[in-house]
C-alpha cells in the first residue's frame, strides 16, 4: 500500500499530496493502526526522544521516566485512530504526554491536602546576561532539581503556557498556591543560576 497513490485515503484524510512529510507520517500511522509491528517500532523510535524530553522536565527518576514513556506510547497506540492530520502529530502526542505526566504527578503529590498560602506576588529578577552563559542541559538539570510541585507548576506555566486557574484545576490546588509554587521555583532557580555564574 502506497499512500500517495491511494486517493481514497488522501480524500478521507483531507491531505494535499504535495505534503510528503504529512503523507509519510499518516502512512506510518495507518500501518500502525492496521497492526504492523515494524511501523509501530518505527513510530516509537522516531518520537521517543521527543517525548522523553518532555517527561524529564517533570520527572527526574530514570525508572519513572521509562514507565511513563511506555504508558504514553500505550495511550498513543490506543488513540491513533482518533488523530486528525489537520493538526501537527507532535503537538497531538505532546498533549497525551503532558496529560499522562500530570495524572502521575497528581497521584504522587506528597501533600494532597495543600493548605492555603497567603501569597503576595513579587517579581524574581534574573539578569539577562545569565541566559547566554548556561547550557540547556544545565538549565534542565536545575529545573529537575526543584521540589516536585514547584517543578510541575513551573513547567506547566512556562512550557505549557497554562494559567494559574488551569494549573490549580489540574493539580487540585488553589490559584494562590499555584502562584506561590511558581514564585518559589523562580526564586530557587535564580539562586542556583547565581551560584553557577563566575564571580
Amino acid at each position: 500500500m502506497y499512500l500517495a497513490g491511494n486517493t481514497d485515503i488522501i480524500k478521507k484524510l483531507g491531505l494535499d499530496t504535495r505534503d510528503t512529510e504529512t503523507d509519510s507520517v499518516v502512512f506510518l500511522i495507518q500501518n500502525c493502526i492496521e497492526g504492523d509491528l515494524k511501523a509501530q517500532r518505527l513510530l516509537y523510535e522516531q518520537y521517543a526522544p521527543f517525548l522523553k524530553g518532555v517527561i524529564v522536565r517533570y520527572i527526574s527518576d530514570t525508572e519513572t521516566v521509562k514507565d511513563l514513556l511506555n504508558d504514553i506510547f500505550s495511550k498513543i497506540f490506543i488513540k491513533l485512530d482518533k488523530y486528525k492530520p489537520t493538526g501537527a502529530f507532535k503537538a497531538w502526542i505532546r498533549t497525551i504526554a503532558v496529560n499522562t505526566i500530570i495524572d502521575h504527578v497528581r497521584k504522587n503529590m506528597k501533600h494532597k491536602d495543600t493548605h492555603y498560602i497567603d501569597y503576595t506576588e513579587q517579581d524574581v529578577y534574573v539578569p539577562d546576561d545569565i541566559n547566554g552563559k548556561i547550557a540547556y542541559k544545565e538549565l534542565l538539570q536545575l529545573i529537575q532539581d526543584l521540589p516536585d510541585t514547584q517543578k510541575t507548576v513551573f513547567n506547566l506555566f512556562v512550557f505549557e503556557n497554562l494559567t494559574h486557574k488551569e494549573i490549580s484545576t489540574l493539580l487540585t490546588i488553589t490559584e494562590n498556591n499555584s502562584r506561590w509554587y511558581l514564585s518559589d521555583a523562580r526564586k530557587r532557580l535564580k539562586e542556583k543560576l547565581e551560584r553557577l555564574m563566575p564571580k
